[in-house]
């Protein structure tokens, strides 16, 4: 493929130009492109643009070792033509790229049959990606053991690839259940392996919430900085996983249409489960969107309300909000020792405050957007003052019971 160069060029500007890059970040690409491309390409007497003549131009104007910042943006500069040139876009300046796990061979193909049914019954995202994973490693585990048919998978296969699983292996449990019982149920396997897990045990060792007090929570929020459009952000998206317990997909994916400032409450579908919830629109989030959007968000006619705070200015994704309140909690000065840092463990510390006013199991499952009270029970361990209360006394032990039987206990 390949374009003139000076139209490819413009094409880049107008592209700037309508995502709102700041003008200082326009006229430096102006820049880079007549003082690189455009006068190496004049000197070789070249009209038209191919991503291969920018590479040439990079690796005879800019060595691998070359550690200039003018290298790293001309290299830059490079690269956003190759996408126009390529794509028609300009991607993000951190392009994230999915990784993918491939079900491999003919078992491999078996397995895909059971993901499509899943797929069909309008599993979540999150769970159909679960079981890909899982899946993709088992199918590689039996492509090393020379498996290559269902009908050659043993106990001992199932067994062996269980046990060297270290993580998550509950997960990959449920997953191997689906997938046996969907095979032999349509007639992909004539043995009914999920009769294999039935009676199989796993020691799973019980995970403490990791949460925050409240006045260590108060102090996170007090110390973001909220005179930069940054700030402002930054601090919207604190309070929704501090005050209402949103997970950090679901900061990401909220929208314009899930504010109802006439209700004040805030409307979601939450991406793990699927599930409607209805939370209060509280005066503080309210305002502190209000702000964002006044003084911080970058004019976009996004319908999402996050979005990245450098150009193009796409919307945020639950990576980003995940690195944001992590670099929020890391910079309050609030110790960390023992505790995690993401917005699950405020999530964690939402729940703990709740607990501590004595709020109804249920309501906090509301809360949560938990579908069953089960689910929240685990926050139990976590209400220290209500565990406190069930302590028993222990009695005190008669000085005669160390000096039993010749005073075994006696020194």
């Amino acid at each position: 493929m390949e374009r003139k160069i000076n139209q490819l060029i413009e094409n880049c500007m107008q592209f700037f130009i309508e995502h709102h890059y700041v003008e200082r970040s326009i006229e430096n690409y102006r820049s880079l492109w007549h003082r690189g491309i455009l006068r190496y390409m004049k000197e070789k007497n070249i009209i038209m643009y191919t991503s291969e003549i920018g590479r040439i131009f990079i690796k005879d104007c800019f060595p691998e070792d070359d550690l200039r910042t003018v290298a790293k943006e001309m290299i830059r500069s490079i690269r956003i033509l190759d996408d126009a040139l390529n794509h028609g876009d300009i991607k993000q300046r951190r392009l994230i790229v999915p990784v993918k796990h491939p079900l491999h061979g003919d078992i491999g193909t078996q397995m895909q049959k059971a993901i499509n049914y899943l797929q069909s019954m309008r599993r979540s995202t999150i769970t159909i990606d679960r079981y890909i994973l899982n899946l993709s490693r088992f199918s590689i585990y039996l492509c090393n053991e020379g498996v290559t048919s269902v009908h050659e998978i043993s106990e001992r296969h199932i067994l062996k690839f269980i046990s060297t699983t270290s993580n998550n292996k509950s997960n990959v449990i449920s997953c191997f259940r689906v997938l046996f019982r969907y095979w032999h149920e349509n007639h992909i396997s004539d043995e009914n392996y999920e009769n294999i897990l039935k009676n199989y045990k796993w020691t799973q060792r019980e995970k403490i919430p990791s949460y925050y007090h409240a006045d260590e929570v108060q102090v996170i929020e007090s110390a973001v900085d909220r005179n930069s459009g940054l700030g402002k952000r930054n601090y919207v998206i604190l309070l929704l996983a501090s005050r209402l317990g949103l997970r950090a997909c679901d900061i990401a994916n909220l929208q314009f249409s899930n504010v109802n400032w006439d209700k004040n409450e805030i409307s979601l579908t939450q991406c793990k489960t699927n599930d409607p919830i209805k939370l209060p629109l509280l005066t503080e989030i309210g305002h502190s969107i209000i702000d964002y959007l006044k003084y911080g968000r970058a004019k976009s006619d996004s319908r999402y309300i996050f979005l990245a705070h450098r150009a193009p200015y796409v919307p945020a994704t639950a990576a980003i909000v995940c690195g944001i309140i992590r670099k929020l909690i890391g910079d309050s000065g609030v110790s960390t020792a023992g505790c995690r840092r993401g917005p699950h463990s405020l999530r964690h510390s939402l729940g703990s405050r709740l607990l501590e006013c004595n709020t109804p199991m249920s309501v906090i499952s509301g809360v949560l957007g938990h579908e069953k009270t089960e689910t929240t029970m685990g926050y139990l361990r976590i209400d220290l003052v209500s565990l406190q209360k069930c302590v028993l006394p222990v009695p005190p032990v008669n000085d005669n019971f160390y000096t039993q039987k010749g005073g075994a206990f006696y020194e």
